[in-house]
């Protein structure tokens, strides 16, 4: 890579690229005097990349403002386009509805302004364009008030622009910004508060609206930013080197920037139906989603004295390098993500601030890996995230971190089933790439709570996540510093073949499975084995029995490996394909698989997944099972049920998903092949309408040659666009068929979640309400917690640890059937919240066959969280 391209990527790093020097007036110099004289040779090269620096790159933008403040002193019309280009893409931005990209382009071009590249007066007009927009939106008669996600998203770049700019703004244009801050206190008091019911990591699923008096994000920014405000702007968080060059750019020319429009309303403006309007907002929200959702998991003592904008801006901080991380840079940049890790982990603990902020980033990046409806990025790359910043940082990350993970484990019992089953992936998963090392005698107390206590559970599938990544002795032995906890350990996972030899089975059932066993290492064919089936087995000893010697014998045959299971249900699919045609028999096919592998939670899952991949067994089979009296009295205390079902609706949804991508792309193939056609066939018609002189007379129709290769080419281009038009009717008709299908899926699976509610909740609630005799406490956390990386005495006990166990440690006291409600509730409205998107889609057929009026309030109020839709509708 270059040296200018090194300078500019590197600008305010300690590196070697500056001698090591991390003063920012020195580094600002050095690289100007580079980029100046690289302008003047690839000038059309050096400003796209600085654009993409400072888009990539955004919590250096106050730099490279500085810097082409600088090098608008120099150059004029590099920085002039520069700026016309900024101007593009932010456009572009709006109207493609590319979030990051809207609000990042406007912090630049704030920081533009601050270093005189361009007029104030220009900024505010972006930023009244974008206000006026937002008002409209939310207008009762002339807007679409279902669209106030991207209102309020527009007023949130606004104000988020403010800590970068706002100082220069009021001291050279103040009544134009006190004009805009006033048109923002107005769209505050017309705009809809809005709820995190459905959202928030931490529930009660019970409560009705205890958080009527609490401020919205929008409202809590606002509170910030007047807080700034009172303060003259002043602020820690930001750095302002434009002002040590101040006498120099206020002598730069000042370029005028092209007014932005923001797209048109999605539709006409007009009252909706309740159901109109929910889907309308569910759409708004997805594509202009909340960026965070604070979870203050630490108390107030662990966190730096912060200024509560500085809070803001770090955060912003953070969620813009999580952003660059994870891979959303493009060109030269991608060399800087991919190659050095570790160095975008330096680029979170190296932030411009002043003071240290260790348990805010942890804050923040667990917000993100708990955030609701879906993180933004996978879970495993905050896994990874976290595991290079307890390396970076080894004397005071981990700490940090295992305190959050105490925090949430007090708290447990109040989190969201969800974010609940991430943290176990998370952790486990974590504890995987540290010896599996963690001082668990701090829980040993679990075991003394009720087997369906939150905590105890969550101790109980980390161990099982555990077994998983690694194996069981080790995991035992990662225990030792609480022995007692191996009675939570999962069984080893070894098959139980109910036809071995040690089993005292029926002889002639064992008998059929070895010559089953036979056929299979004699290469017989499917078509041979369902013979034998049908003629042997089936007439002398009924359905039960001859499933159960095919079913646990082929199991048996590729239990050595995942690969084994495979080419056994590759092989001889077709044999229970044959065997169990109906529903009926499909659950009883899925009993046969959870009791070959009842001490393996996740190999009952993988061969379920696989079956059902291979057609073997419908999702609705496996929705019954779920919800059979097999699994229903094990909902509150084990993951597997769930997880087989979390695995079945999500195949299901995928399959539409994928049929959707491919339907999208099959209509631009049509258009384009229409396209082709239609020029092929003019080209064709134009040809043979002219006149030609063949032998001296004339003639109709150009050379013969030509024509007829111009036939062919019509002819081609004609069937290429039939067979497009062919696919894209074929796919259609399987969409139709899959939207039907998950129709009936989500009515099975709502009908099951009622008849299993009905009567617990009849027995738990009083008076339509699940009433907990206790909370968690408020979150506490000793800052002389160790790491688990950091642990090297076995006996070393944080101070505020139970080793003995106390039930009242966290005030549980909830009855079995309680707790049962209260986690089947919030699967219920996990599942609503993971799949609202399909379920809007299907919400008429629902709210006549599930949604009715005899309904139990705490089930509607979870569907009705589950979809964000009010209760009061």
């Amino acid at each position: 890579m270059s040296s200018w391209r090194n300078l500019l990527l590197r600008l305010g790093e300690k590196c070697p690229e500056y001698a090591g020097n991390a003063d920012f007036k020195d580094q600002i110099e050095a690289c100007f005097s580079v980029v100046r004289r690289e302008i003047e040779h690839s000038g059309d090269d050096v400003y796209p990349f600085l654009i993409q620096c400072a888009e990539q790159l955004p919590h250096k933008i106050p730099l490279y403002g500085t810097l082409i403040g600088l090098l608008n002193l120099e150059n004029e019309e590099f920085v002039r386009k520069l700026v016309e280009n900024t101007q593009i893409n932010l456009q572009d931005a709006l109207e493609t509805g590319q979030c990051n990209k809207i609000r990042i382009l406007m912090r630049f071009l704030t920081v533009l302004m601050c270093s005189k590249v361009i007029q104030p007066s220009a900024l505010v007009v972006v930023f009244e364009s974008l206000l006026s927009s937002a008002a409209t939106t939310v207008d009762e008669e002339k807007g679409i008030p279902s669209w106030q996600a991207r209102a309020d998203f527009y007023i949130t770049c606004i104000l988020s622009c403010l800590p970068w700019g706002g100082a220069e703004l009021v001291e050279q244009v103040p009544e134009e910004i006190e004009r805009v801050m006033v048109g923002v206190e107005a769209y505050l008091s017309i705009r809809r508060r809005v709820s995190d019911a459905g959202v928030s990591v931490f529930e009660d699923i019970e409560e009705t609206n205890n958080a009527v008096n609490e401020k919205d994000f929008l409202e809590d920014l606002w509170s910030r930013v007047q807080d700034l405000s009172n303060r003259e702007w002043k602020l820690d968080s930001v750095p302002r080197p434009h002002l040590s060059f101040e006498a120099q750019l206020v002598s730069g020319k000042s370029h005028d920037l092209s007014p932005v429009s923001c797209p048109a309303q999605p539709g006409p403006p007009g009252v909706l139906s309740g159901i109109a309007f929910g889907r309308q907002k569910h759409e708004a929200e997805l594509k202009y989603p909340q960026r965070i959702r604070r979870l203050n998991i630490f108390p107030s003592n662990k966190i730096e004295d912060l200024q509560p904008i500085d809070r803001f801006v770090v955060e912003e901080y953070l969620l813009d390098v999580l952003f660059f991380l994870n891979g959303w840079v493009r060109g030269a940049l991608v060399y800087l993500c991919l190659a050095h890790r570790k160095e975008c982990a330096a680029y979170m603990v190296g932030l411009p601030v002043p003071f240290r902020y260790e348990y805010l980033m942890a804050e923040t990046i667990f917000s993100q890996l708990l955030l609701l409806p879906q993180p933004p990025f996978r879970p495993t790359y905050y896994t990874l995230v976290i595991i290079d910043l307890c390396k970076a940082l080894p004397g005071a990350f981990p700490a940090v971190i295992a305190g959050a993970v105490r925090a949430l484990f007090d708290k447990i019992a109040d989190l969201d089933m969800e974010c609940r089953t991430r943290l176990i992936l998370w952790f486990s998963h974590h504890l995987s790439n540290f010896q599996f090392i963690w001082p668990w005698q701090e829980w040993a107390y679990v075991l003394d709570l009720p087997k369906w206590a939150p905590q105890r559970v969550f101790v109980q599938e980390v161990l099982e996540r555990e077994v998983r990544l690694s194996y069981w002795d080790k995991i035992k032995q990662s225990v030792e510093n609480a022995p007692a906890l191996e009675e939570l350990l999962p069984p080893k996972g070894l098959p139980q073949f109910k036809y071995s030899a040690e089993d005292g089975t029926d002889p002639t059932e064992r008998a059929l499975s070895l010559e089953l066993k036979d056929m299979v290492k004699g290469r017989k064919t499917a078509r041979e084995m369902i013979s034998w089936v049908e003629e042997n087995v089936f007439p002398a000893h009924g359905f039960d029995i001859t499933l159960g010697v095919v079913v646990q014998t082929l199991l048996d045959i590729g239990s050595k490996s995942f690969t084994h299971l495979i080419t056994v249900l590759e092989r001889y699919g077709q044999v229970i394909a044959k065997m169990c045609t109906d529903d009926d028999q499909q659950v009883k096919l899925i009993t046969e698989v959870s009791s070959y592998w009842q001490n393996n939670a996740q190999m009952t899952a993988i061969a379920i997944d696989r079956m059902m991949s291979y057609r073997l067994i419908s999702n609705l089979a496996i929705v019954r099972w779920v919800f059979s009296s097999l699994n229903v009295d094990r909902f509150h205390i084990s993951d597997s049920p769930w997880e087989i079902l979390r695995n079945a609706v999500s195949k299901t949804y995928n399959r539409i998903s994928d049929l959707r991508k491919e339907i999208s792309s099959l209509e631009r193939s049509v258009v384009l092949a229409e396209g082709a056609a239609s020029r092929a066939r003019q080209e064709l018609e134009s040809a043979e309408s002219k006149l030609s002189i063949i032998d001296g007379e004339p003639v109709l129709g150009e050379n013969p040659v030509r024509i007829k290769r111009l036939k062919s080419y019509a002819e081609k281009a004609k069937e290429e666009e039939v067979s497009v038009r062919e696919s894209l009717e074929a796919k259609e008709a399987l969409l139709a068929r899959a939207v039907d299908e998950i129709e009936s899926l989500f009515l099975s699976l709502y009908k099951n979640f009622l008849t299993a509610l009905a009567e617990p909740l009849h027995d738990a609630s009083r008076d339509g309400t699940l009433r907990p005799s206790g909370h968690a406490d408020d979150m506490t956390i000793d800052l002389e917690d160790s790491s688990v990386m950091e642990l090297d005495k076995d006996d070393e006990t944080p101070k505020k640890s139970h080793p003995n166990g106390s039930r009242e440690r966290n005030g549980y006291n909830l009855d079995e059937k309680q707790q049962w409600c209260l986690t089947t509730l919030g699967y219920l409205k996990a599942f609503t919240r993971q799949y609202a998107s399909e379920i809007w889609q299907h919400i008429e057929k629902l709210d006549a066959e599930v949604l009715t009026e005899d309904i139990h309030p705490l089930v509607r109020k979870a569907i009705y969280c589950g979809l964000g839709r009010p209760l009061d509708e």
